[in-house]
């Protein structure tokens, strides 16, 4: 886990559970070592975080009041929490599991009566989950491959049932209510590629980067797909395979 992820999730943890927290919780809760977990809460003590307590009595987080309340209007509340019922349709596990995470924390923030307006939200999402294929890799290393602009190679079998092995730089996914898609610069074709992404039958990250290249392909792909009529499955600028 990512240095900045770990300490986050160890806020959050400080945040939800009734303090103080002993040292043995927080480590369970986060993943961690005993003493990392020490050392992560002197890490996050010297960034300005107010964490009282010590080990073998527990940790309570000491909120800055300097910083002010997060506050939303009542429909900016459910807005949030229809998007985050919406990833149960079109997301994964994992991005659907840090949504609900995420959510918790905004609302275990918010001031005054808006907590309880949050549990009591009329908008809900109650259209099933999507019905495809479950990923044959990692999404946890396709996302690492997407944020830190990793070249990656993948075998892949495209619509017709032919396998072909790719060096692809990958730029984005895209969830959909039926597929998952990689939208990637492919290397074999030297062009943009929409690939379905539990087609995918391995995958393997280089230790190169692409990352001078990425904001100048992005760019490129935008003005083509605004350039041209609405992509379809095997067209050169889409690039469904």
């Amino acid at each position: 886990m990512a240095r900045t992820d770990r300490l986050m999730r160890l806020m959050d943890v400080l945040r939800r559970l009734a303090p103080p927290v002993t040292a043995a919780r927080l480590a369970t809760e986060t993943g961690v070592s005993p003493r990392q977990l020490y050392r992560d809460i002197a890490t996050l003590r010297a960034g300005g975080a107010l964490i009282d307590g010590e080990a073998g009595v527990g940790y309570v987080l000491t909120e800055d009041p300097a910083l002010p309340p997060q506050s939303f209007s009542r429909l900016e509340i459910e807005a949030l929490l229809l998007a985050v019922q919406s990833l149960d349709r079109i997301g994964d596990a994992a991005i659907t599991g840090a949504a609900r995470v995420a959510m918790a924390r905004i609302i275990a923030t918010l001031p005054g009566d808006q907590p309880r307006q949050a549990l009591h939200a009329v908008m809900r999402s109650f259209s099933a989950g999507p019905e495809r294929d479950p990923p044959q890799i990692d999404l946890a290393v396709l996302r690492q491959a997407c944020w830190e602009e990793t070249p990656a190679r993948i075998g892949y079998t495209d619509l017709k049932g032919d396998t072909s092995e790719r060096l692809i730089w990958p730029l984005g996914l895209s969830y959909g209510d039926r597929n998952l898609m990689l939208l990637a610069h492919c290397r074999l074709r030297m062009d943009y590629r929409l690939f379905h992404v539990n087609r995918i039958g391995h995958l393997e990250l280089t230790a190169e980067s692409f990352r001078p290249h990425r904001v100048p392909l992005m760019r490129a792909y935008v003005q083509g797909r605004v350039a041209t009529a609405p992509c379809r499955d095997a067209t050169p600028v889409c690039g469904g395979e």
